[in-house]
């Protein structure tokens, strides 16, 4: 059975838009999942990568017609300029981390739905409201975003350390056990056919 590393910012748009791609791929080949949610920040610094507020114009502008596009394709919704982005992604990677050690819920649905309140919803992911409100819809204890936040922090800084050590640079970011590596959205396909032993 396969195991994925999945690595990624709740601030990502390009995380917001793989969807629940990865669940369905996983759930087709019987693959595992750990979901390592960090900060994308921090990790640019540590791997030569440009914040977008520092990147060249021409850069900046691809993206405002790359991302419309990608969710076109997806038919999925995006709004380009979050209401409340950047935030502080910490309360809710805090929460993610806290739901996948206690289980019970479904937690694609919950990582998918504090982006979707973030990138279609208009709404601080940083907020414990917003954080509270996805936990219970994925089927998770709200009382979550309260509990192990010095256990959280911990592992959310360990994941940044375990990104740097698997070659991981950006968001999202798969990483399966046998070794092979795939970023972006975009990629999922491929993600797909390596695990149907295609790639």
């Amino acid at each position: 059975m396969a195991h994925i590393d999945y690595y990624f910012s709740t601030l990502s748009p390009y995380a917001y838009l793989a969807g629940t791609g990865l669940e369905e791929i996983a759930a087709r080949h019987g693959a595992t999942v750990t979901y390592k949610p960090l900060d994308i920040m921090a990790l640019f610094a540590r791997t030569g990568g440009t914040p977008p507020a520092e990147r060249h114009p021409a850069r900046n502008a691809y993206r405002a017609q790359e991302l419309p596009r990608q969710a076109k394709k997806r038919g999925m919704a995006l709004n380009l300029k979050p209401a409340h982005w950047p935030t502080n992604p910490a309360p809710s990677s805090y929460a993610i981390i806290a739901a996948q050690n206690a289980g019970g819920g479904d937690l694609g649905a919950l990582v998918h739905g504090i982006m979707r309140a973030c990138w279609v919803d208009d709404r601080d992911i940083a907020g414990d409201d917003v954080v509270c409100e996805c936990l219970e819809k994925a089927g998770f204890d709200p009382k979550l975003a309260d509990s192990g936040l010095l256990s959280g922090a911990e592992t959310y800084a360990r994941n940044l350390e375990d990104a740097v050590n698997a070659g991981v640079f950006g968001a999202p970011f798969y990483v399966v056990d046998s070794g092979q590596s795939f970023w972006g959205q975009d990629r999922l396909d491929e993600l797909d056919l390596h695990l149907a032993g295609k790639l």
